[in-house]
């Protein structure tokens, strides 16, 4: 984190000069040690969010495939003029991460994430044949995968 606000200091400069890279180390020293100091804030957190990359960016890339899928299923539904969705209401329960799964879900076209309540998630899907298989989806398996790696490394 150090080395990041060094980075956005020289960046804003435009010019490295030995005052501005002295200035830059204070300030950044200082913010780093208001960081670690005020807002609980440890080396251990940033090797974690390191091991946590390759999965997070193989969870955007899950995220997108699903995000193009449901495009696909709901134009399906609209343009098709013998289809006639069925919308469902989903409630099932995971102990995955409940922010980031919440937002995947409701990002997905034909789903909205109605309600989180502890571990227990009441989704709404445009149809049926979105909401089969949500609470075993990618999205839960990759995010139980993250909080592995999470405990391990807290």
């Amino acid at each position: 984190m150090f080395l990041l606000f060094m980075a956005v200091w020289l960046i804003l400069n435009g010019r490295a000069t030995v005052e501005i890279i002295l200035f830059g180390l204070v300030i950044s020293a200082a913010l780093f040690y208001f960081m670690c100091r005020y807002m609980g804030y440890n080396s251990r957190k940033e090797l974690l969010l390191f091991r946590l990359f390759p999965l997070f960016i193989r969870y955007l890339w899950v995220l997108v495939q699903e995000i193009v899928k449901a495009n696909v299923c709901v134009l399906r539904l609209i343009l098709s003029p013998r289809l006639q969705p069925e919308p469902a209401f989903l409630y099932f329960e995971t102990g995955a991460a409940r922010m980031l799964l919440a937002n995947s879900i409701t990002l997905t076209p034909g789903t909205i994430t109605v309600s989180v309540e502890g571990d227990h998630f009441f989704v709404h899907c445009l149809d049926r044949e979105l909401a089969e298989g949500m609470e075993e989806s990618v999205f839960v398996e990759l995010l139980k995968q993250m909080e592995a790696v999470g405990e391990r490394w807290s």
